[in-house]
């Protein structure tokens, strides 16, 4: 069994465990608000992290962004259960998985800005900031171990990938603990991206509703430390596949969908009816949550307690799936035995067209601990991922 002993968060909830499921459990408090910070003229909802973020001015030029920075308070919420973990088993038997589709791209746009301005670029600018694999390098100094540590850049699925990469690491006997997840920061380019695909939306997303109209971008990261050290949740399934259908949008059919979830409950090792909550993906555009919804109603049905959470974040795209999985793992602590769900904000307005699911309201409780929790994640081009929590005690 891999355990995830630790769970570092954060997002527009926040930057504690406390905070977050104030607003995500007892609240049901969006993190969203209107800016034009990433979108000059235009403000439109986004998940924006608003706290304080540990300096890096002592590290070296390449490892500088607002994304490494969220890295590193992501971390320090897990780091004496990572450095535990350094001392039991050695440097070298750490790895590090994370997911990312920005990481420090907004820096090169800060820097490209001055230079049309004043034909220079800021002198803490260096290119490398913008590499993808520039968290997993950057923790893996801070860390200073010597395992394993890449990154998965796979848009939407990018940190569901990592974290079913993580467990490959430890099922193979090449680690034996993983720091995996994801973290992802707001940039023009994404929302510029969504922006000319018409899909960004300009009120809070309403996913599943007949009124969707698109997606809120937002920003943030989780990370777990997995290991084979007992703990409450689990890892327990993942499935992982790939459309080949079309660039941005999903196969209406959800075959690849579909294939991915097989695979999790297969590796899992349970039924579809075992399944006490599903975080769908969720992304509040006509084509996906169709897609998506068809695909819970054909392997489901319509009892399995369903919810989109993003409209409390934002999509956070790279770190989506982690933030995801964060709020599960949250919702499978000892402290929730009445099993609250995390609920789904939209307007209430079911579109006719897609089935009817059981979409979870604001308070709503299983009445016991929630015991199997399934997490969605589907990316542009096709690349599906699906993950499978178990509450292990």
């Amino acid at each position: 069994m891999l355990y995830l002993n630790q769970c570092g968060i954060v997002c527009a909830l926040g930057t504690t465990h406390s905070a977050i499921k104030s607003r995500l459990f007892e609240h049901a408090q969006t993190g969203l608000a209107l800016s034009d910070a990433y979108s000059p003229g235009r403000q439109i909802p986004l998940g924006q992290v608003d706290t304080a973020l540990p300096s890096m001015d002592a590290w070296p030029l390449p490892q500088r962004s607002r994304n490494n920075q969220m890295t590193l308070l992501a971390l320090a919420q897990i780091r004496p259960a990572v450095d535990a973990a350094i001392a039991r088993y050695g440097d070298d038997r750490i790895g590090i998985v994370i997911g990312t589709s920005t990481s420090g791209i907004a820096d090169t746009e800060n820097a490209i800005r001055q230079y049309v301005l004043d034909g220079s670029f800021p002198e803490d600018f260096h290119y490398a900031q913008q590499e993808m694999g520039s968290p997993a390098s950057m923790m893996s100094i801070e860390l200073g171990i010597s395992g394993p540590a890449y990154v998965h850049s796979s848009a939407c699925s990018s940190s569901a990938k990592a974290m079913a990469s993580a467990a490959r690491l430890i099922n193979m006997g090449l680690c034996d603990a993983v720091i995996t997840g994801g973290v992802d920061s707001l940039c023009a380019f994404t929302v510029a991206g969504f922006t000319a695909l018409e899909s960004v939306s300009a009120q809070r997303c309403n996913p599943l509703s007949a009124n969707r109209n698109g997606i809120n971008i937002g920003e943030g990261g989780a990370l777990f430390l997995m290991s084979r050290e007992p703990a409450t949740v689990a890892l327990c399934g993942w499935g992982e596949s790939s459309d080949g259908h079309h660039m941005s949008a999903p196969d209406p059919a959800g075959c690849g969908a579909l294939l991915a979830i097989k695979q999790a409950l297969q590796r899992a090792g349970v039924q579809p009816d075992q399944i006490d909550y599903i975080n769908m993906h969720g992304t509040a555009t006509r084509q996906n949550d169709a897609m998506e919804s068809k695909v819970i109603h054909q392997l489901f049905g319509t009892d399995v307690a369903v919810s989109s959470t993003k409209a409390f974040t934002g999509h956070t795209l790279g770190a989506a799936a982690a933030i995801e999985a964060a709020f599960c793992w949250l919702a499978m602590q000892d402290d929730n035995d009445e099993g609250i769900l995390p609920p789904h904000l939209w307007d209430g307005e079911q579109d006719a067209t897609l089935p009817v699911l059981n979409v979870i309201k604001p308070g709503s409780r299983l009445g016991r601990p929630i015991r199997l929790a399934l997490s969605n994640s589907f990316a542009f081009g096709g690349s599906n991922a699906c993950l499978i929590f178990a509450r292990a005690t």
